[in-house]
């Protein structure tokens, strides 16, 4: 579902601003940007954001300035820089190379130099960040709410078209059936010119060619279905993946009455249903 939320929380140390934009998806795609002083915590950020946003496809942006200054724990490492220089000396001697800028050299080696900021301030700037974190989720969840709202009567509104359209498919049927009638017998006044009809074994035919053309039982499974699915909508449970099934089930009753209806004016009412109905799965896709 789309929802966006954006926070910033400014103290006299540091300037934290996080920004979440959630786009539709059947599944969750966290994207993140996020300063390299903060990359091991890529793991927790994707749990707070999977257990809050559940689904969708999230940009997530965090920006961290720091006012203050900082002053990072220096220590240099002078037995080992010793020895890079000891062994750099040794080659340069047995190459014939100069030894000029060997300490420079030995110094950008591994572990010559040990650098890292206070442990304590560490800790208080991503308690800042997660304080931000989740400010901005809360908004980006409450953005969700509101376009449910707002997608909620949509969804409505498109059950109760189908609704209509099937009111309608009610009010052609008995013509349908007469007209089938009317048509099958005069076929059979054509016919029983020319040959002769066994009229038992004809009703027989006709009895079953009505049958597969009846679509009473389609229609019924049709209103349950949609009343079905605006009962689950008001469900505190209610899921989009529950939603999306319960609209599969709508379209194939849907297909079978256009299939099996063989009518003009039917038809059309057919298609304005999926026409609703393709409708509702789009917006399904955007619900939780």
């Amino acid at each position: 579902m789309t929802g966006y939320g954006l926070a910033s929380l400014e103290t006299a140390e540091l300037a934290v601003t996080v920004e979440i934009k959630s786009l539709n998806s059947k599944f969750l795609d966290i994207n993140l940007k996020l300063p390299k002083e903060y990359l091991e915590r890529e793991l927790e950020i994707r749990n707070i954001l999977g257990n809050t946003l559940e689904r969708g496809k999230i940009g997530l942006s965090i920006e961290v300035e720091e006012k203050g200054e900082v002053k990072p724990k220096v220590s240099v490492n002078k037995e080992l820089v010793k020895q890079y220089y000891d062994e750099l000396m040794d080659t340069a001697k047995l190459v014939g190379a100069s030894d000029a800028d060997l300490l420079k050299i030995a110094l950008t080696l591994p572990k010559a130099i040990n650098s890292e900021t206070d442990n304590q301030d560490n800790v208080k700037i991503w308690d800042t960040i997660l304080k931000t974190l989740h400010e901005a989720i809360k908004k980006c969840d409450d953005f969700r709410v509101n376009e449910g709202k707002t997608l909620g009567k949509k969804l409505e509104d498109y059950t109760h078209k189908i609704e209509e359209f099937l009111k309608q498919v009610d009010k052609a049927d008995p013509q349908r059936v007469k007209a089938v009638r009317e048509r099958i017998k005069n076929h059979l006044a054509e016919y029983e010119v020319k040959e002769q009809v066994d009229q038992n074994r004809f009703e027989q035919e006709l009895i079953y060619y009505i049958e597969k053309l009846d679509i009473s039982e389609e229609k019924v499974r049709l209103k349950s279905h949609l009343q079905y699915f605006l009962e689950t909508m008001k469900d505190k449970d209610a899921n989009g993946k529950k939603m999306g099934f319960i609209a599969q089930e709508i379209g194939r009753e849907i297909n079978t009455i256009g299939s099996k209806a063989n009518d003009a004016t039917i038809q059309r009412f057919v298609v304005g249903m999926k026409e609703e109905l393709e409708k509702i799965k789009e917006q399904s896709l955007n619900i939780l």
